[in-house]
C-alpha cells in the first residue's frame, strides 16, 4: 500500500505541476479572447440564473443546475484550501487565486455552452450531456470520451465521496465527540434520502442548501472583516504587493518567491472552481434552457461566486487576521482558518464547523450526479441503482479509514479528467465562438435552439 500511495503521490504532484497550471490558465486566457470576453455579460448571467426558462427542454431549472454544480465546487477548499495557499505561498497567493477565477469564467462559460449544444435525450426523456458527449458528437473521439467518463466515475468515489465523508466524520468527532462509524451511518442515510431520487431530487436540495450555506459563510467573513476594519486596506495592499514581491509580507513569508505565490494561488483557484475540469458541464446539460448560450452564462456565474467572491473574502479574512493578530501561526492552513473565525465571539467556531460540514455534504451530492452520469455514459444509460448503492457504501468506508492514498488517487483522477475536457474545449472553441456570436453578440438570447 505504501508503494501504491507513493506512486499516486508522485503522479498527482506531476499532473498538478506547472504544465497543468500553464495549460489550464492558458486555456482560460485563450477562451476569454476567443469568445470576446464573455465576462462582460456576468450580470446578465446572474439575472438569467434566477429566471425560469419556461417551455425549454431539460430536467432541472437553470438555477437548479447552477446550485448543483456549485454544491460540488464550493467545498472545504474555499475555506482551508485558500488558507493553505496563503501559508505556503504568502498573501500574494490570494491575488493569483482571484485572477484565476476572473479568467476561469470564460472556460466555465464554454463548458456550459458545449454541454447544452451536444446533449442528448434518451427514450425516457432524460437529458444527458457533458465533455464525453462533446468529445463523441462534436469531435468523433469516442475513445477519449470513454476515458473522460472513466476518470470522472473514479474521481467521484474519491474527492466527491470518501474524502468528504472522512472530513465530516473527523470534524464531528473532534467537535462533538461523535463516533466516526455513527457519523458515517448518518451521512449515508442523509445522502441516500437525496440521491436515490436522481438529479431532480439533488437539484431541489442544492437549490435550498447552497445559497443558505454560502450566505452564512459570507456573513461570517464580513463580520470578521468588520472586526479587522482598520487592517483590511493594509491586507489588500499586502496581497497586491506580495503577489509580485513576496518579501514585502515580511516575517515567515520572506523565503517565498513570485513563482511560489503564483503556483499555490493559481493551483488553489483552479482546483476550487473546477473551471476546465469538465465536471460542472455534466449538470449544466440537464438545465431547462432555450439555447446553449443562456445556460453558458448561468454556468459562468458559478466560478464568479466560488472564486471571485468566496475565495477572495476568505483570503481577505486570513490576511487581515494575520496583520491584526501577529501571534497567529500561519504555517498551518487549517489552524489559521480556525483562529481567524474564533475571533467572532461565541458563534465563530460553530459557524466555521457548520460551514465545513455543509460544504462537504453538498460536495457529496454534486459529485454523486457527476459520477452517475459518467457511469450512465459508459453503460449506455442502463440502470444506475447499483452505482448509487455503491456510492452510499463508499461514504461509510470513507468515514472510518485513513484516506491518504485515496486523496492522492482522487487528485490524479481529477487531473486526468481535465486533459480530455481541455481537448474538447480547445478543438471546439470555433463552435463555441459561433454560438456566442449567434446568440449573445447578435443579441438573440431569447431565440430557441434546434436540439442536435
Amino acid at each position: 500500500m505504501d508503494t501504491i500511495n507513493s506512486f499516486f503521490q508522485l503522479l498527482s504532484s506531476f499532473l498538478w505541476g506547472w504544465p497543468m497550471i500553464i495549460l489550464l490558465l492558458g486555456t482560460h486566457i485563450f477562451l476569454t479572447i476567443r469568445l470576446r470576453i464573455p465576462q462582460r455579460k456576468l450580470l446578465t448571467g446572474i439575472r438569467l440564473s434566477v429566471q425560469r426558462d419556461k417551455g425549454a427542454q431539460g430536467d432541472v431549472s437553470q438555477f437548479g443546475a447552477l446550485t448543483t454544480a456549485m454544491a460540488a465546487t464550493i467545498g472545504t477548499g474555499n475555506i482551508v484550501g485558500v488558507a493553505t495557499a496563503v501559508a505556503l505561498g504568502g498573501p500574494g497567493a490570494v491575488l493569483w487565486c482571484w485572477l484565476t477565477g476572473v479568467f476561469g469564467i470564460a472556460t466555465k462559460y464554454a463548458e456550459g455552452l458545449l454541454a447544452v449544444k451536444y446533449r442528448i435525450r434518451d427514450e425516457n426523456g432524460q437529458t444527458y450531456g457533458g465533455p464525453m458527449y462533446a468529445l463523441e458528437r462534436g469531435l468523433g473521439m469516442k475513445w477519449l470520451a470513454l476515458l473522460f467518463a472513466s476518470f470522472t466515475a473514479l474521481a467521484s468515489f474519491g474527492i466527491g465521496c470518501t474524502v468528504q465523508a472522512n472530513s465530516i466524520a473527523l470534524l464531528a468527532n473532534e467537535t462533538f465527540g461523535m463516533p466516526t462509524p455513527l457519523v458515517g451511518i448518518i451521512v449515508c442515510i442523509l445522502t441516500a434520502l437525496v440521491i436515490l431520487g436522481g438529479v431532480k431530487s439533488i437539484s431541489k436540495v442544492c437549490t435550498i442548501l447552497v445559497p443558505f450555506m454560502a450566505f452564512l459563510y459570507v456573513v461570517g467573513c464580513i463580520v470578521i472583516l468588520f472586526m479587522n476594519g482598520s487592517y483590511v486596506w493594509q491586507a489588500v495592499q499586502l496581497i497586491f504587493q506580495s503577489a509580485f514581491n513576496p518579501s514585502a509580507a515580511g516575517g515567515g513569508f520572506v523565503g517565498a518567491t513570485v513563482m511560489i505565490a503564483a503556483r499555490y494561488g493559481i493551483a488553489r483557484g483552479l482546483f476550487s472552481n473546477e473551471s476546465g475540469m469538465g465536471s460542472a458541464p455534466i449538470v449544466a446539460a440537464a438545465a431547462q434552457t432555450r439555447n446553449p448560450v443562456r445556460q453558458a452564462l448561468v454556468s459562468s456565474t458559478g466560478t464568479f461566486w466560488d472564486t471571485v467572491i468566496i475565495c477572495a473574502l476568505t483570503g481577505l479574512v486570513l490576511v487581515s487576521s494575520i496583520i491584526a493578530y501577529p501571534d497567529i501561526s500561519y504555517t498551518d492552513g487549517a489552524a489559521l482558518t480556525k483562529v481567524a473565525f474564533s475571533k467572532i465571539p461565541y458563534i465563530g467556531a460553530p459557524l466555521l464547523t457548520f460551514g465545513i460540514l455543509t460544504f462537504a455534504f453538498s460536495t457529496i451530492l454534486g459529485w454523486s450526479y457527476y459520477g452517475e452520469s459518467a457511469v450512465n455514459y459508459i453503460e449506455k444509460h442502463r440502470s444506475n441503482r447499483f452505482y448509487r448503492i455503491l456510492y452510499i457504501v463508499a461514504l461509510f468506508f470513507g468515514s472510518i479509514v485513513n484516506l491518504d492514498i485515496i486523496w492522492n488517487i482522487a487528485d490524479s483522477m481529477n487531473a486526468l479528467m481535465t486533459i480530455p475536457n481541455l481537448v474538447a474545449l480547445l478543438l471546439l472553441s470555433k463552435v463555441a465562438a459561433q454560438e456566442t456570436n449567434k446568440y449573445l453578440w447578435a443579441d438573440h438570447l431569447d431565440d430557441e435552439m434546434e436540439e442536435e
